[in-house]
């Protein structure tokens, strides 16, 4: 039998299937494992009946702090906030993708559904709302959220480097993610930085809008421990290459041997590379809106335990974001190394697990594999409840509104077959993972409260 099985310390234990590949790069996923999973109902004298009033777009109403009329962050007794245009306390719970799907299924069911993309989305703010989220995440229809929603906060996302990459030549897709030649971006072209500005134009749309939260650079660069090595590897007339020779003749001198790179070295220039594409990107955007926030470039994989790349961006960026996956339950030593080697706060910006009692095969996708629709909402609340522990994090978006359409062959290799969303292609919601979503996001500031009060 699958699901959950009580465990004697107070939590339970979800059954889970883990991914792992081959040694020819085969996606596959474990047999069941289980995992130790904390659930809101396993918290000890807390009070599920002590949560503040909420104002509209979902801050807390018992206080308040200097208002700019934008978002804005703060650290306020050890704890970093979100703090709302008008000077409110406030969490972002977020959803990605929150738009119309593309495929011809999807575009079918809206419209015998809901008639025409404006009554979609006022039906899916609405499921938004009674379930406790209050904002959008990446790649969501900001028009629609601009034009017809006075409470969703919402995001706003680049494509600064592979826009530029694309544009330039060389960049090829990978599940999830633009790819890079040997896994370097072009950081170092002189044309860069135009690109830029020119991209950064369009947040004079923006500029004034209150429930901006702020915008994202770009989606999961490579920032490899080694790119010193790599970029010392290109053909020397490459800007990649001549950067990191001078660099490394500044720091060794005309002789230096690169031969000799140490680790010490590999460091501080990754440190330096990460700064470059920072500077670049954040004046950019502040150039055009000094208003919202730069929510960073999204970090995955091992980025996610790099100090030097951490130390750069938090130099620029006001928040951090992480698309977080392979962890069940976020560890406080790696989220506290987040905020002491940036200075700043995060956002966990994707993560999410599939169930097989979706019918979906499940196979494409970064996200754990467990039984049913409940178990992907225990997960939510053991991984949301770590979060909040924190007191670094200001807010979460899940990843996303709907479920892959199998059909849809035009898909990016990580969205063709799995059950990522909290509606299915018929855009009907999965009640069972929402009711396990709405217990923790409606408690959001009472849990903050009971874990500082720890």
């Amino acid at each position: 039998m699958y699901g959950f099985i009580l465990a004697g310390d107070n939590t339970v234990k979800v059954k889970v299937k883990k991914k792992y590949y081959h040694e020819d790069g085969t996606r596959c996923y474990s047999d069941w494992i289980e995992y130790d999973t904390r659930l809101l109902s396993s918290l000890q004298d807390f009070n599920m009946d002590s949560e503040p009033k909420h104002r509209t777009n979902g801050a807390r109403t018992d206080a308040k702090y200097e208002s700019t009329g934008y978002f804005r962050v703060s650290k306020i007794n050890n704890r970093w906030w979100l703090i709302d245009p008008e000077g409110y306390l406030f969490i972002h719970r977020g959803v990605v993708s929150v738009k119309a799907g593309a495929s011809g299924n999807q575009k079918n069911n809206l419209v015998s559904k809901f008639g025409d993309e404006v009554k979609w989305f006022q039906s899916t703010e609405k499921l938004l709302n009674v379930n406790g989220f209050n904002g959008a995440g990446n790649w969501s229809d900001a028009g629609l959220i601009l034009e017809h929603s006075d409470s969703l906060v919402y995001t706003r996302g680049f494509n600064f480097m592979s826009g530029y990459g694309k544009k330039r030549g060389g960049t090829f897709q990978q599940p999830g993610h633009t790819g890079y030649p040997n896994d370097l971006i072009f950081v170092f072209d002189p044309q860069f930085k135009e690109f830029c500005d020119k991209e950064a134009a369009k947040c004079l749309e923006y500029k004034n809008e209150k429930n901006l939260l702020g915008y994202f650079s770009d989606n999961e660069l490579p920032f490899p421990a080694d790119a010193l090595d790599r970029f010392l590897t290109l053909k020397t007339d490459d800007p990649g290459y001549v950067e990191a020779n001078k660099w490394l003749v500044n720091k060794k001198g005309d002789s230096a041997d690169k031969k000799e790179v140490t680790d010490e070295d590999r460091s501080e220039f990754l440190n330096f590379m990460a700064e470059r594409y920072f500077a670049v990107v954040s004046s950019a955007i502040k150039k055009y809106d000094p208003n919202h926030l730069y929510l960073g470039s999204r970090f995955h994989g091992q980025v996610k335990n790099s100090e030097p790349v951490f130390r750069a961006a938090g130099k620029y960026a006001d928040i951090i974001s992480v698309n977080l996956y392979d962890v069940w339950t976020p560890e406080q030593k790696r989220l506290n190394n987040w905020v002491k080697w940036s200075g700043k706060p995060f956002l966990i910006t994707e993560w999410y697990a599939k169930a097989e009692d979706s019918g979906m095969r499940n196979i494409s996708g970064a996200g754990w594999i467990v039984p049913t629709q409940q178990d992907r909402g225990y997960f939510y609340q053991n991984f949301t409840l770590a979060l909040l522990e924190s007191r670094g994090c200001v807010g979460w978006h899940w990843f996303k509104y709907q479920d892959n359409d199998p059909a849809d062959k035009s898909a990016d290799p990580s969205n063709e077959d799995s059950n990522k969303g909290i509606v299915d292609n018929n855009y009907e919601p999965y009640a069972p993972v929402l009711e396990q979503m709405k217990a923790i996001n409606c408690r959001v500031y009472s849990l903050i409260d009971y874990f500082d009060a720890k």
